[in-house]
C-alpha cells in the first residue's frame, strides 16, 4: 500500500536528485578549466568596487531602512482593512471601523511628523 501511494513521489525525487548530480558532474567535466582573474572579480552594475564590503556604513542608512520597513508594514495593514471594510459596513459597524482606521492613520502621521522634526530623513 505504501509503495503504491508514495512510489511515484519517491521516483520523482530520485530522478530530480540524479539529474542534478548528473548535470553538475557533466558540466564540470566538459567545462573550461582556465582561470581568468577578470571572470572572478567582483562586478556590480558596471561599477568597480572601491572599498571592503565589511566596512562601516553610516547609521543613517540603517535608520532610513527601518523607517521604510515600518511605514511599509503599516501600509500593508491598510490593504486588508479596505477589503473587509464593506463587510463591516453591512453589519452596521462601518463608522466604528472607519474611526479605528482614522486613529491608526493619525498615529502614523504623528510618527511621520516626529521623524521629519528630528531630521531623520535628512541625508548630510
Amino acid at each position: 500500500m505504501f509503495i503504491h501511494t508514495f512510489g511515484p513521489v519517491a521516483i520523482q525525487i530520485a530522478f530530480a536528485i540524479g539529474m542534478a548530480l548528473f548535470l553538475l558532474i557533466f558540466t564540470n567535466a566538459i567545462g573550461p578549466k582556465k582561470y581568468n582573474p577578470v571572470k572572478f572579480d567582483t562586478y556590480e552594475c558596471g561599477v568597480s568596487y572601491f572599498n571592503d564590503a565589511r566596512g562601516m556604513f553610516n547609521v543613517k542608512f540603517y535608520l532610513i531602512a527601518v523607517i521604510f520597513i515600518l511605514f511599509d508594514i503599516e501600509a500593508v495593514f491598510i490593504i486588508p482593512w479596505s477589503v473587509i471594510f464593506m463587510e463591516f459596513k453591512k453589519l452596521g459597524l462601518g463608522l466604528f471601523i472607519l474611526g479605528e482606521m482614522a486613529v491608526f492613520l493619525g498615529v502614523l502621521v504623528l510618527a511621520y511628523i516626529y521623524i521629519i522634526k528630528k531630521g531623520a530623513l535628512k541625508w548630510d
